[in-house]
């Protein structure tokens, strides 16, 4: 073998070594973290059926009370929706989670808000707490987009239930959103979705109406009481995805017009939804809201009431897990449990 022949095998040599010591060291020093160890079990629901759910439980449950996050699935999905990085934020903090499946995907007058729904999120969150050793001042509530539109309607309707809600790209209005989706020849899928669950269209009669109504978190969020809510969306869902901001602008209002709190303006949020841009001259924090240099997305219009707020963040149709698992995180709150 020559001597160049014999250098350039040395090298390769060299570098296959470097490279797989490299590897391992790498390995050795950062072992990836298991993921959590999700279970599926039935409970009994209102109906005489049974209602699946999935649930994690940490180590630290055995040594006394853990918080519990209760995250609710999308308008199409179901309990079996992964949403696993809701559940590794959970783990994360030592907390407890339990996914629920409230009637599944919102095709059926069953799902979508009804009263049948709402009671088997509240089952869920009753076998978690009978089954598990659960900080009753600690339980907290999450979903995005059909489990935000979820969140917010438990917010409304059974506050004494929760320490805190963080709800995402939620929709609030089913009126106005069965409008949004029904602007072509044909109404698209949610509208759809919508009129299979409240038995027709908007209009076509009182009990419909009436349907629409009591599945809508923005004609109950005034209940909410000292209930504190976190309302995230990006500025730029409506355009690339499926729910306008005025969704989560017009939830926060109603929260902030019960406790004499100022809102954002017709105006403001006509501009927001049609130009996906703040106003120029309007702040991007009011005076109530604190600078967060932690937050995963730039913050277009953030808007504080008491101890709840709205974020409209540089994103689109979606959550921010570490963002709202922190938030929810700060906050103590008794929960009340019917008695048995």
């Amino acid at each position: 073998m020559n001597y160049h022949a014999s250098s350039r095998l040395v090298f390769v040599l060299s570098l296959f070594i470097l490279c797989t010591s490299t590897f391992l060291r790498a390995d050795d020093a950062a072992p990836a973290a298991a993921p959590p160890e999700v279970a599926v079990t039935h409970i009994p629901t209102a109906n005489g059926e049974q209602q699946p759910i999935r649930y994690f439980v940490p180590e630290e449950e055995q040594s006394g009370p853990v918080p519990l996050l209760v995250f609710l699935h999308s308008w199409s999905g179901d309990y079996s929706q992964p949403n696993l990085e809701w559940v590794v934020e959970a783990k994360a903090r030592g907390w407890a989670a339990v996914l629920p499946n409230f009637q599944g995907p919102n095709f059926k007058p069953t799902a979508c808000g009804s009263e049948l729904a709402q009671q088997e999120i509240l089952d869920a969150v009753d076998h978690m707490v009978e089954q598990s050793q659960i900080d009753s001042s600690r339980i907290y509530l999450a979903g995005a987009s059909g489990g935000g539109h979820m969140s917010l309607l438990m917010a409304a309707k059974h506050p004494e239930r929760f320490t805190a809600v963080s709800a995402w790209v939620g929709i609030t209005d089913l009126f106005e959103w069965h409008a949004f989706h029904s602007r072509g020849e044909q109404p698209g899928k949610y509208a759809v979705n919508i009129e299979v669950s409240c038995g027709g269209k908007p209009g076509e009669s009182k009990a419909i109406d009436a349907e629409y109504r009591s599945r809508s978190a923005i004609f109950f969020l005034d209940q909410a009481g000292d209930l504190p809510i976190d309302i995230g969306a990006g500025i730029h869902d409506g355009h690339t995805g499926s729910v306008p901001v005025s969704h989560s602008l017009k939830a926060f209002n109603v929260i902030a017009s019960a406790m004499d709190k100022p809102t954002v303006s017709d105006e403001v949020i006509d501009h927001i939804v049609e130009t996906e841009k703040v106003p120029e001259g309007v702040a991007a924090l009011d005076e109530e809201s604190a600078v967060e240099e932690d937050y995963p997305r730039e913050i277009q219009l953030r808007r504080t009431a008491g101890s709840s707020r709205v974020t409209i963040f540089e994103g689109g149709h979606e959550g921010l897990p570490s963002a709202a698992v922190a938030w929810l995180a700060k906050h103590s709150r008794e929960t009340k449990t019917p008695e048995k």
